[in-house]
């Protein structure tokens, strides 16, 4: 066994560097794990981006995960690539986007306005 920390504990370690919450690292660590089950317990940097966009299409039409949720994974994998492995990943474009709920307007038909304002 060699000497460098294991992938998470690089995680961790980078984190806390930059000062996020506790949360933030048990979260972001968490996804990275997920990530890494999703592909068979591959190492990250065996990986690149069309691995990135399977996981994250994943989460969002297999798992009809909500919009910030996937927006949450993205960010922890954005993180793991580029402040722990230090990989830029082309910019992901072919990824399935959860989709935002429609949120309708309420308001009020002319008869109930006559009736709240009678």
């Amino acid at each position: 066994m060699d000497d460098k920390p294991r992938l998470l504990d690089q995680m961790r370690d980078r984190i806390r560097l930059k000062h996020y919450s506790i949360r933030t690292e048990r979260v972001y660590c968490e996804w990275v794990k997920r990530f890494i089950r999703f592909h068979h317990y591959r190492h990250p940097q065996e990986m690149g981006a069309p691995e990135v966009e399977a996981f994250l299409t994943d989460l969002a039409v297999r798992r009809d995960v909500s919009a910030s949720t996937q927006n949450q994974a993205l960010a922890a994998l954005l993180f793991l690539y580029k402040e722990v492995l230090a990989l830029n990943l082309p910019w992901l474009s072919d990824i399935v986007r959860a989709k935002k709920p429609q949120r309708l307007p309420v308001v009020l038909s002319i008869d109930e306005v006559r009736r709240v304002l009678d």
